[in-house]
């Protein structure tokens, strides 16, 4: 199965979310393109929940090839398209679509892939027998479970606003490990080894209400929200003295590269970018 592709024109790609206007994406995959040499344009597609089926099908019926999905809308896209990917039907979340010569959508989810690359190649983190804890339990939450569980840790908790979804989550993931979900002030140590932060506050300026126990001088706190300077969580992190506080943005350059990898059958190099964006982070 190979997408669509019309010769001579650039090919159409993009990212949609609400907001999206704080994305990368764009400068990521022109350097993918120029550097693969392949000719693509990528835009962004702000899209309102509301409108995300009609105005994502009217991207694709307009000639758009691939399509990268971003908050509020994984698991929205998981509902759409006409088929899904293995890993993405674990998930139940979608964060890349493909366009194929059928007509037929198919969902991925590359965000785990590119969160263990980023954690196991760029820093170099061991996960086998770690304690982990993930803050959220939407759809960016999902998209990291299975690879994360495949690595042998040792246990994890899912931590939430709302303890019921948290929880729920945690059972449809049992089958693969020790994994348990609470709220936000039901939390307790000891430290956890690994402290992701899978909610969408850093967007918003914000950050849960956490209790005091959960790092320790050689707890690796990773935020998945990126963005110039600090963030709330990677703020709370060094408040809580934490070994290292990272933002998200290898996890960002190595799912989209993955992405890539299934709309153009090529794996860019991830090195040059993510040197490029260390100037600007």
């Amino acid at each position: 199965m190979t997408p669509t592709r019309e010769a001579g024109a650039a090919d159409q790609y993009g990212v949609v979310g609400h907001p999206v206007s704080h994305s990368w994406s764009p400068f990521i995959h022109g350097m993918f393109a120029k550097s693969s040499a392949q000719h693509l344009v990528y835009r962004l597609f702000d899209i309102t929940p509301e409108n995300f089926r009609r105005d994502v099908l009217k991207l694709f019926t307009g000639g758009v090839r691939g399509l990268n999905v971003t908050l509020p809308h994984k698991q929205a896209a998981a509902e759409l398209v006409n088929e899904l990917t293995p890993r993405a039907q674990r998930a139940q979340a979608v964060n890349t679509i493909a366009f194929f010569e059928d007509t037929t959508l198919l969902g991925d989810n590359t965000d785990g892939l590119g969160l263990t690359a980023d954690l196991e190649r760029n820093m170099k983190i061991r996960l086998a027998d770690k304690r982990v804890l993930i803050l959220g339990a939407g759809g960016a939450a999902r998209g990291v479970l299975a690879p994360l569980l495949e690595r042998e840790l040792r246990t994890v908790m899912i931590a939430n606003r709302t303890p019921a979804k948290a929880q729920g989550l945690a059972a449809e993931f049992a089958d693969m490990g020790a994994i348990n979900g609470c709220g936000f002030s039901e939390l307790s140590g000891p430290p956890y080894d690994l402290i992701i932060n899978a909610t969408s506050a850093s967007l918003q300026g914000e950050m849960p209400l956490l209790p005091d126990g959960l790092v320790h001088d050689e707890t690796v706190c990773y935020d998945m929200a990126y963005g110039r300077g600090p963030t709330p969580f990677t703020t709370w992190a060094k408040s809580q003295h934490a070994g290292r506080a990272v933002k998200g943005w290898g996890m960002l350059v190595e799912q989209a590269a993955e992405s890539f990898l299934l709309w153009r059958g090529i794996r860019p190099h991830t090195e040059p970018v993510l040197e490029a964006l260390a100037k600007d982070a």
